[in-house]
């Protein structure tokens, strides 16, 4: 039995949609645990590339089993546009599963998403603004609305008709336009019909691949310092993508879980607010966006760069789990004289590896570095580790030296072909 987590171990935006692709060619099964559609994960296959938002990326393998798990939350509407829009490009075969436990995304959602957004004024977190933090609030507070009771028509009418008794009042309360229930129910119980075929107990069919043997692939959405527990709070998402989140979100037992992949630029990128403690700036952050195509993928707006933050990437190790390191976009960095990785912060004129678990503290830390020689080859068709030039090498080597991880596999361009295995994991 293998069970792989895929996790970013960033700050999102790693490349791990590559990964699965590459990694989810050997797995039986493909799992989203958590998340919506405020995360995307762009696949390059023969020069065709793929912007998935929700669906897991094994949606091109129709041997593979593809399931949305139980910690999502899921727009219906938007599925379906995504469903369609894979099915329009020819990607017609396919097996899907939906969790019967996942939550539902509704309009109201989104509009008080943005809503609260705009009040928060200079603390604004940088939300996508597509309903999943207000549909995990509901969640929590007990009013959500699950898929298997979406599904059922005469159980969909009755949540909704309890859950709009608040979220009017909440809705009017901001000065939004509120809904009635026949106008939601006509519009989604459509959707519902559609999705019906595809929603079961995914974790029972879980339980079931697991005993026979099945090599299981969790894939992430966001990355560690995202997470609502762990991650640079409250600059996060509304979930947790660690890996140790992913047995509550799929429901099975940790003790299944057999290796944390932790996929990780050759530097760093941000989305939105927040501290940055590596950020560049300039004209070095700007050949690294423009080389990298940093920009993203669900809402296209430019990442914010910065160099390779070990602390953080420490931080996200312990908390997770991880046990290997994807090193991705490492071609990005060619043609640079000089790389920096971040190996302790100084705060408050104190040295210290500990990443700190308040903004006040991490506004104030200041990078330290150590500064390596850069390389100017093409590594783009490199197929091999000892094929790398020798200040490309010694650059992974001071990663794992830094963080105590192998790193197990390679990413030098978009494709599925342009990746080194140092050590196969599925």
């Amino acid at each position: 039995m293998s069970v792989l987590v895929i996790e970013g171990s960033q700050w999102g935006d790693e490349g791990k949609g590559k990964i699965t692709d590459y990694l989810g060619q050997n797995a039986d099964v493909v799992v989203r645990s958590q998340g919506g559609n405020n995360a995307g994960h762009t696949i390059t296959i023969n020069g065709e590339k793929f912007a998935l938002r929700s669906i897991p990326s094994g949606i091109f393998n129709p041997k593979i089993k593809n399931v949305m798990a139980n910690g999502m939350v899921i727009d219906p509407k938007q599925m379906l546009e995504e469903l369609d829009g894979l099915i329009s490009r020819g990607v017609k075969e396919f097996k899907l599963y939906i969790s019967n436990r996942a939550h539902i995304v509704l309009p109201y959602h989104k509009d008080l998403d943005g809503a609260y957004e705009d009040l928060k004024g200079s603390l604004k977190i940088g939300t996508t603004k597509r309903g999943i933090g207000p549909c995990y609030a509901d969640k929590v507070n007990r009013i959500g609305i699950r898929m298997g009771d979406f599904i059922n028509p005469e159980s969909f009418k009755k949540h909704l008709t309890d859950a709009l008794a608040i979220k009017n009042k909440e809705l009017s309360m901001l000065g939004l336009k509120t809904y009635t229930v026949d106008e939601l129910f006509n519009e989604y119980s459509k959707y519902a019909k559609r999705i019906k075929p595809y929603v079961c107990d995914t974790a029972e069919l879980l339980e079931n691949e697991i005993e026979k043997n099945s090599k299981i692939l969790f894939e992430g959405a966001q990355g560690a310092m995202l997470c609502i527990d762990h991650g640079t709070y409250p600059y996060v998402t509304s979930s947790s993508p660690i890996g140790a989140s992913v047995p509550l979100n799929a429901g099975i037992a940790p003790k299944y879980i057999t290796d944390v992949l932790g996929i990780c630029k050759s530097y760093d990128t941000r989305v939105g607010e927040g501290p940055f403690p590596t950020e560049i700036d300039g004209e070095i952050g700007n050949y690294i966006r423009e080389k990298g195509h940093e920009y993203g993928t669900v809402t296209k707006r430019p990442r914010r760069v910065g160099w390779l933050d070990c602390v953080a990437l420490n931080y996200a190790r312990r908390v997770s789990g991880i046990n290997h390191l994807s090193l991705m976009l490492f071609d990005v960095l060619g043609g640079l004289k000089e790389i920096k990785i971040c190996y302790a912060y100084e705060l408050d004129g104190e040295v210290t590896t500990s990443f700190p678990s308040t903004l006040d503290e991490l506004s104030r830390v200041k990078p330290m570095y150590i500064t390596m020689p850069g390389f100017d080859e093409d590594i783009s068709n490199i197929k091999d580790f000892d094929s790398l030039p020798v200040n490309a090498k010694e650059y992974i080597k001071k990663i794992e030296e830094l963080t105590k991880i192998k790193v197990s596999m390679i990413s030098v361009g978009p494709d599925r072909n342009q990746t080194i295995i140092l050590e196969k994991l599925l």
